[in-house]
């Protein structure tokens, strides 16, 4: 039995498919398969039921499956004593981002990040909550940036920042004569927001009340974009609320319908994720590092109140 021969059994097991798992490994078809069979025959078992498409992890196999996470990766830990022992901060890490951050945090950090740490190969991916999660406990992240708490077992989370929430109103909003708002003010029904599926969304919903004018809803519009909510408030068609990142790079005439909240603000906390195992954690406090010195200047907020992003059952 061999680290290899149990890297390509998750592989299989994660695309259930020899041919699409051996193109994810870089190895031919004929070798992972040769190899996986190999490890089925060493310990008498099968591991995968081929006669089914697509391929089936049988029951055994599964404790198999589950085990194999565990032994890859704390093999992986072998490397990561060495690096620690020797002060080494490099090689690959990919950091997933959640849509409603990565524009305004990545700029902020990446090229001090890089100047900083020249030998660590940096690969960024935008990815939903929902799937940040997943790509954890598969191994095809190394840590992610997140809105936390997530309350998920296996994940360690070490908060960043605390983002405070802004309103967006314009002139014709029945807020608009209001210099600051509180969260009584609000109404999910005149409220644009973020489409199904961003935290921040239900950030947002789980801050507001009761509808206060459902029965006249004429429309309801959801975007995925900061940008197309500000535009569509700015026709009259609603208010919206803006992280508060979001807001530093709106031009006058639009930073002129900024509504702040009255203390404690309403605020998400972000915070840097990665598996228990904490592989490659000297990166990982690397990166807690840079993005903390940056963005501690551009947010003087101490007064909040956490939104949790996870929705109200």
């Amino acid at each position: 039995m061999t680290i290899t021969q149990l890297q390509y059994v998750l592989a299989v097991a994660e695309y259930q498919n020899f041919t699409l798992a051996a193109e994810k490994s870089f190895v031919t078809q004929p070798t992972l398969s040769m190899q996986v069979q190999k490890l089925e025959d060493e310990l008498d078992v099968l591991i995968f039921d081929r006669s089914k498409k697509p391929i089936a992890i049988t029951e055994v196999g599964k404790k198999i499956v589950a085990q194999a996470k565990n032994i890859v990766a704390e093999a992986g830990r072998i490397k990561d004593i060495v690096d620690q022992d020797k002060g080494f901060i490099g090689g690959d890490f990919t950091l997933g981002i959640i849509p409603t951050i990565m524009p305004t945090l990545l700029p902020m950090f990446l090229s001090s990040f890089i100047k900083k740490y020249p030998k660590v190969n940096l690969i960024i991916k935008e990815q939903a909550t929902n799937t940040l999660i997943k790509n954890i406990q598969d191994g095809h992240l190394d840590a992610a940036i997140a809105a936390t708490p997530l309350e998920v077992e296996f994940i360690k989370e070490r908060p960043l920042y605390y983002e405070p929430f802004v309103g967006y109103v314009p002139d014709n909003h029945r807020l608009a004569t209001l210099k600051k708002i509180s969260t009584s003010d609000l109404d999910i029904s005149d409220i644009l927001l973020l489409q199904d599926g961003h935290c921040f969304r239900d950030g947002v919903i789980n801050l507001c009340k009761s509808p206060k004018n459902s029965d006249n809803e004429q429309f309801k519009i959801e975007s995925g974009s900061f940008e197309t909510l500000v535009n569509l408030s700015n026709e009259g068609l609603g208010m919206t609320l803006l992280p508060y990142l979001n807001t530093l790079e709106l031009d006058d005439s639009k930073k002129k319908n900024l509504r702040y909240f009255s203390k404690p603000s309403p605020a998400r906390e972000i915070s840097l994720i990665y598996h228990k195992s904490e592989l490659k954690i000297q990166i990982t406090e690397a990166l807690k590092e840079v993005i903390s010195s940056v963005v501690r200047g551009a947010i003087a907020f101490q007064d909040v109140q956490i939104i949790s992003p996870i929705a109200k059952n």
